[in-house]
């Protein structure tokens, strides 16, 4: 890991994830009545309860408009779940975020994986990440590619790299 990457890792506070190809794997089941169905993986969500646990903020912005995305992941602290946001309303969206809760986005690391996430990870001074599996243009504009696909470890990849670099990890909840 670069010295660069390391010290931008010490200053994050919160973490910004999208849902599909990020938290998921990109499949969707549909369901009757419309529904869609989507899975998660354990340990991304294991890692996320342990962020919310030790003070880091955790927020989801997706175009996806699931209930069930919120039942997931509420259990696990997460508060601020923003569904059904649209492609060019994500920027306003991150933005207004880091505004209500007196945040810069030096201390903020968002992961998306395609490119109705391209406009906030060229975000200047966000730590954009994204899966191994992301698109083409998103690995072109984001400053760390996880080694793990979205949906299977990539998300708790990052916060576990992100509490080790700031000496949190292996501390017990």
């Amino acid at each position: 890991m670069n010295l660069k990457l390391k010290a931008k890792l010490r200053k994050i506070t919160t973490f910004i994830f999208d849902i599909d190809g990020v938290l998921t794997d990109s499949t969707v089941i549909a369901l009757r009545g419309g529904e869609l169905a989507r899975t998660f993986n354990v340990k991304d969500g294991y890692a996320m309860g342990k962020a919310v646990r030790s003070g880091y903020n955790i927020a989801i912005i997706s175009g996806g408009k699931e209930e069930s995305v919120r039942e997931r992941l509420s259990p696990l602290g997460v508060k601020d779940i923003f569904l059904g946001v649209k492609t060019d309303q994500k920027l306003s969206v991150f933005d207004q975020y880091l505004i209500d809760n007196n945040l810069t986005a030096e201390q903020t690391v968002y992961m998306g994986d395609d490119l109705p996430d391209w406009e906030i990870m060229k975000h200047r001074n966000v730590l954009s990440v994204c899966p191994a599996d992301a698109v083409d243009e998103i690995q072109g504009v984001a400053l760390y590619r996880t080694e793990k696909d979205g949906g299977k470890g990539a998300v708790r990849e990052v916060i576990e790299m992100v509490m080790k670099e700031q000496g949190k990890w292996m501390k017990i909840f």
